[in-house]
């Protein structure tokens, strides 16, 4: 698939004669791409989901797949005490008041509405329970039994393929079609041979990617990532921006991103930060701690990126490690040789190589009741046989975009909305604010999900209205 060709919008010019003609085009089919097609559906619109790989992908299938919600179905049947107003205020200390108020908003309005018309329409959902993930205050992720974002995208494919959407693989949108007032009339995209061909839209959501895979953009808007490991999707190329850019949109929260400080090196996969909440500890290589690691797993890639040689260890005891194996990632990476062992301090001393006196003090302030010089209370003290995992700090996708308003509508400069265009997921801002600790676990899929279901509905209702 050609994949060097720029992002560029066309202005004032007709479409190629027998252009094909769709009620709604969505750029993308992750999980925003995919809520929102089926929600459409359900609605009785057509509409095209036009996605750059041959097989659909994205940020989703690379994540854990836990959606955040509050008040599903599935968490009131548990008796889980809860609310959308406690979740809202959850996003919102997390991003240090920086978030969109009116996205938190509607977001945590829309996902749980999302999340029970998908399960009423056949996809299991369980939600997580005996833990909380950084910043949240009740069980609210939700994730189909497999807990992978795989099988959350391969449910997500299923129940769209089902509803009657149509999904056009290996299209890489590369054109926005636009008339002399900003609308939208369709896009040109181009196929694995290199030939460019248009689809005709009334309207057109851009559920397509971030930034994250632009080591330029990455550079200039996020210098702290520049030489961290990507663990996102090669296709969050910016084109979105590029794109709005181009049409003198509004863009906002460039500085947010999701980090993550598990990234398991070098077998380059994520290992859980549920065994690092429940009494894990990470490690750098002269054996001291050096940040309270419950504050989020975000803020911890920059954190485990300041240490020596850009590394630490995650150090977990037996306990952990049978609450890490119920994780499938890590039982891949466990799989791929990242787990080690160590019977002792002194042999974890050496498999760490730092010095057996300053890990004996640094473990030793691991205890019950304890709170550290960095305001981490531990539970209890870690037990050997003593288990490490080798880690570094990653970027996994941005949490900056296109503005837009709480109706998914791409916004001027001037803040009004363009005619007949809309973003979501990783193609807008999403809801952590200006900066890497502001996300909160799971805004990417709140983002994701919130937003296409958010989309879908502006779409349904501009259709109603049309």
């Amino acid at each position: 698939m050609p994949d060097n060709i720029p992002p560029r919008i066309v202005r004032n010019q007709a479409l190629p004669a027998d252009t094909p003609h769709v009620s709604v085009v969505i750029v993308g089919s992750g999980a925003c791409g995919l809520t929102a097609a089926i929600r459409l559906r359900d609605a009785g619109i057509d509409c095209v989901l036009l996605e750059r790989d041959a097989v659909p992908s994205g940020s989703t299938a690379l994540s854990s797949g836990f959606i955040p919600a509050a008040g599903t179905r599935l968490q009131k049947s548990l008796g889980i005490d809860d609310s959308q107003a406690l979740f809202a205020q959850d996003v919102t200390d997390k991003a240090h008041g920086q978030a969109a108020p009116h996205l938190v908003q509607a977001y945590t309005r829309a996902v749980p509405q999302a999340l029970d018309a998908l399960e009423a329409q056949g996809i299991t959902f369980e939600v997580l329970e005996g833990f909380l993930y950084p910043g949240h205050h009740a069980p609210r992720m939700h994730a189909v039994p497999e807990r992978t974002g795989a099988a959350l995208m391969a449910a997500l494919e299923r129940t769209a393929a089902a509803a009657g959407a149509d999904t056009l693989t290996e299209a890489l949108v590369r054109e926005l079609w636009l008339d002399d007032a900003d609308g939208v009339l369709g896009v040109g995209y181009v196929r694995p041979d290199g030939g460019l061909e248009h689809l005709a839209c009334d309207q057109l959501l851009l559920a397509c990617n971030g930034f994250g895979g632009n080591p330029d953009m990455v550079a200039q808007l996020l210098p702290a990532m520049a030489k961290a490991e990507f663990g996102g999707h090669t296709g969050n190329d910016g084109s979105a921006i590029a794109w709005g850019r181009a049409l003198g949109a509004r863009l906002a929260d460039l500085g947010g991103y999701q980090g993550h400080g598990s990234w398991v090196t070098p077998q380059g996969a994520l290992m859980t930060w549920a065994v690092i909440m429940e009494g894990g500890v990470q490690i750098n290589a002269q054996g001291r701690r050096f940040h309270d690691e419950t504050l989020g797993y975000s803020e911890a890639a920059v954190y485990v990126l300041d240490q020596p040689g850009r590394v630490a260890w995650n150090v977990f005891d037996d306990p952990l490690l049978a609450l890490a194996r119920t994780f499938p990632d890590f039982v891949e990476a466990e799989k791929a040789g990242a787990l080690r062992t160590a019977a002792t301090e002194q042999d974890l001393a050496r498999l760490i190589g730092c010095d057996p006196a300053a890990l004996r003090e640094t473990l030793a302030a691991v205890d019950a009741g304890r709170t550290d010089a960095f305001g981490r209370t531990f539970k209890r003290r870690l037990q050997a046989p003593f288990h490490a995992v080798k880690v570094t700090g990653a970027l996994f996708h941005t949490q900056g975009g296109l503005d837009i308003d709480d109706h998914c509508r791409v916004l001027r400069q001037d803040g009004t909305p363009l005619p007949n265009l809309l973003a979501a997921g990783g193609a807008a801002r999403g809801v952590s604010g200006n900066e890497v600790s502001g996300y909160l676990s799971g805004n990417g899929l709140l983002s994701a999900v919130g937003g296409g279901w958010v989309a879908a509905g502006t779409l349904i209702d501009q259709r109603q209205r049309a």
